[in-house]
């Protein structure tokens, strides 16, 4: 049984009763990601480390490696 079918049976069961019908399956979905979302920049702020920009900073250090210099070669074409 997935999470439709229970919704569909506890709605039935709700519609019997004279209850109000429990959410449908995802109606909560984006305030859940959002709460985590927030979660994880306070966990941030406390240890302190910026809240934003970790992944834009690993992209960052993953793209220009600190060894390489702009021209990205090696260097050895400069006199």
């Amino acid at each position: 049984m997935n999470a439709l079918h229970q919704y569909l049976f506890d709605a039935h069961r709700a519609a019997r009763l004279g209850e109000p019908a429990p959410p449908a399956p995802g109606t909560h979905d984006v305030a859940v990601f959002r709460a985590v979302r927030d979660h994880r920049r306070f966990e941030r702020v406390v240890a302190g480390h910026p809240a934003r920009g970790a992944v834009h900073a690993a992209l960052h250090r993953w793209l220009h490696p600190a060894g390489q210099g702009l021209s990205g070669g090696s260097g050895s074409d400069r006199p």
